[in-house]
């Protein structure tokens, strides 16, 4: 089971670190061409999102790969399944459904995540 939850994780840490690099980093301008609501929120909003997506990819891997503080890859996944309910409800807000898929699927493998490494493999 610890592999499996290594699997998901890394791939969790992929999809927040190419999701959230953009929004840290590129011109909103550039962005708002390519993800619609990017346009329609603040910036600082925008940038806020991707330094959480960004650290919460490093806070999936790093922590208990070091074994330094690895509760702490807890904390990451928690801090991504609100980050997955807020974006859900936003999303839902604008009728933008067909995002929903995607939110769901990140929610279901951060909570998995979370109960592995709470119950079924104990990081704490």
């Amino acid at each position: 089971m610890n592999v499996i939850l290594w699997i998901v994780q890394c791939l969790l840490a992929v999809v927040y670190l190419l999701a959230g690099a953009p929004k840290a980093s590129w011109p909103i301008a550039a962005l708002s061409k390519r993800v619609g609501w990017i346009g329609t929120v603040p910036a600082a909003l925008v940038r806020f999102i991707g330094v959480a997506e960004l650290l919460g990819a490093i806070g999936l891997i790093l922590p208990l790969l070091t074994g330094i503080l690895p509760w702490l890859t807890v904390a990451a996944a928690l801090g991504l399944i609100v980050l997955q309910v807020c974006a859900t409800l936003f999303h839902v807000s604008r009728g933008e459904l067909k995002n929903l898929p995607a939110n769901a699927v990140l929610l279901v493998l951060s909570l998995f995540v979370v109960v592995g490494r709470v119950f079924i493999v104990p990081v704490m």
